[in-house]
């Protein structure tokens, strides 16, 4: 028998949803202003994961995300399978709710269409009922309509082209005893019940609720089914309700661990007078059987890179909608990024190329080769509300290895270190090193010789996601060379 161990996934996958078609479970995740979008995962055993695409290529409206706008962009979505076609239902909080589908979740996506508009609509979820009839169910974003803690319901068109008819409140978390900010719904119909899962409590500190009704507009009942209990996983809540091919129920959930974003567990259900308990006994588990007996298998999602041909892999995403050029053709493998300018503050430059931290331990490297003309700069980088960065600048006085912290909200770089002057086109290695604290070390090799950045930096979340590593260059002109990514991981002691 086999085993696993919580977290399944130790990166930011934040509000994850999961469907099975036969013996293969799908996973998609909210990106916010990371692009591409609506990233997508694969596993044949709940445990163990890979990367297979995303389902947004760009973010809409499009000239609207062609500059960072944290915290903004694709929030909590709902994958759903139906009429042999997958279907994510996706919220933009400043705009509506907007539906894509694929009949391979690994392929081409349809464009993305806007089916309800408004702001303060998130967290959308479809139910196609035994009917035939379509309903859609979403929660509401205080900071955009100026009130929470509602379910609101819609009677929808088959195909999720348009609502036929206004929405019906179906649940008010003021009447519920001791909810707030009830968000997330995931809508599911089994034995005669329509079941409602859906999150209270806020991201951090928040709990899990089940909700039953014999109508599918309600009156339900609630009760909370998973909770944090005498267990240090904070806030577990927020995710999918999945079976197996062996008939076992799980639930796929968040936990939040601020610069390493909302990394995910997979917890046991069983059910006691007809109801959900999640975990063991309402508490998160940390270790369990793999699901159904299922074999592990060694995949995880990719974080390494070669860049074959020159182009990122699927783990990658920039900070805003990508113009051509920011990649540059050449011969060979390695990426080149073109130097973009408008990169003085680097939580605001459009052509940073990153993926989430992966815990609880992490190394990564490159190899770095710059050129340009003065005030070009390149390197990598873990940004977040603040950040730092190591890396290579082009002055008129020079080409300097150098490292910087921003390290407050909105203040402007300072050098955590002495720059060293280097040869111009001079090749370096770079490494960064986060610990289970997210304390972060810069280093770099240039010449033989090893330079360490002496001011830790502890990275901070960015706008609802983890903190970001992440290559980038900047200037006038001029492009730089990485010839690979290389990270690893170790497991927290």
């Amino acid at each position: 028998m086999t085993r696993f161990h919580n977290p399944i996934l130790y990166a930011d996958w934040p509000d994850p949803d999961v469907v099975r078609r036969g013996d293969d479970f799908y996973l998609v995740a909210s990106s916010f202003n990371r692009v591409p979008g609506l990233p997508l995962l694969h596993s044949t055993n709940l445990v163990d994961w890979r990367i297979i695409g995303h389902a947004l290529t760009r973010l809409v409206p499009d000239e609207h995300y062609r500059v960072p706008r944290p915290g903004c962009g694709v929030w909590a979505p709902s994958l759903r399978l139906h009429d042999g076609r997958f279907w994510i239902c996706y919220p933009d909080p400043d705009f509506g709710i907007y539906v894509t589908t694929a009949e391979d979740p690994a392929g081409e996506w349809s464009p993305p269409r806007l089916i309800l508009t408004g702001q303060g609509l998130i967290d959308p979820c479809p139910l196609w009922d035994d009917d035939g009839s379509a309903y859609l169910v979403h929660g509401w974003a205080k900071s955009r309509c100026g009130f929470n803690n509602r379910l609101t319901a819609y009677r929808m068109a088959p195909d999720l082209s348009r609502p036929l008819g206004d929405g019906v409140p179906i649940v008010d978390g003021d009447a519920i005893p001791g909810c707030r900010t009830l968000e997330g719904p995931k809508w599911y119909r089994r034995d005669g019940w329509y079941w409602i899962f859906a999150p209270g409590g806020g991201v951090a500190n928040g709990w899990q609720y089940v909700m039953r009704s014999r109508h599918v507009f309600g009156p339900y009942e609630s009760r909370i089914a998973l909770s944090q209990g005498d267990s240090d996983v904070n806030g577990p809540h927020q995710g999918a309700w999945v079976d197996t091919p062996g008939g076992e129920d799980w639930f796929v959930h968040f936990q939040d661990r601020g610069a390493y974003g909302r990394i995910t567990h997979l917890q046991p259900m069983t059910w006691v007078d007809g109801w959900p308990v999640i975990g063991d006994h309402g508490t998160p588990v940390r270790a369990h059987r793999t699901p159904d007996g299922l074999p592990r298998v060694p995949v995880a999602p990719a974080t390494s890179d070669t860049f074959p041909r020159g182009r990122p892999g699927p783990q990658w995403s920039w900070s805003a909608n990508p113009s051509p050029g920011w990649i540059v053709d050449h011969p060979g493998d390695g990426l080149r990024l073109a130097c973009v300018p408008g990169g003085d503050d680097l939580r605001t430059a459009p052509n940073l190329l990153g993926q989430p931290l992966t815990g609880p331990h992490l190394r990564a490297e490159t190899a770095l080769r710059l050129s340009g003309a003065g005030s070009a700069r390149a390197g990598i980088t873990v940004l977040g509300r603040t950040y730092a960065w190591i890396g290579l600048e082009k002055t008129p006085g020079g080409t300097w290895l150098t490292c910087r912290i921003a390290d407050a909200d909105g203040e402007a770089e300072k050098d955590a270190a002495a720059p060293v002057a280097v040869p111009d086109e001079a090749g370096v290695r770079l490494a960064v090193t986060v610990t289970d604290s997210v304390v972060t070390g810069f280093a770099a090799e240039y010449g033989g010789e090893r330079w360490e950045c002496g001011l830790p930096f502890t990275a901070t979340p960015g706008g609802w996601i983890g903190a970001t590593i992440a290559l980038f260059a900047t200037g006038p002109d001029g492009y730089a060379d990485f010839a690979h990514f290389h990270a690893t991981t170790s497991e927290q002691k």
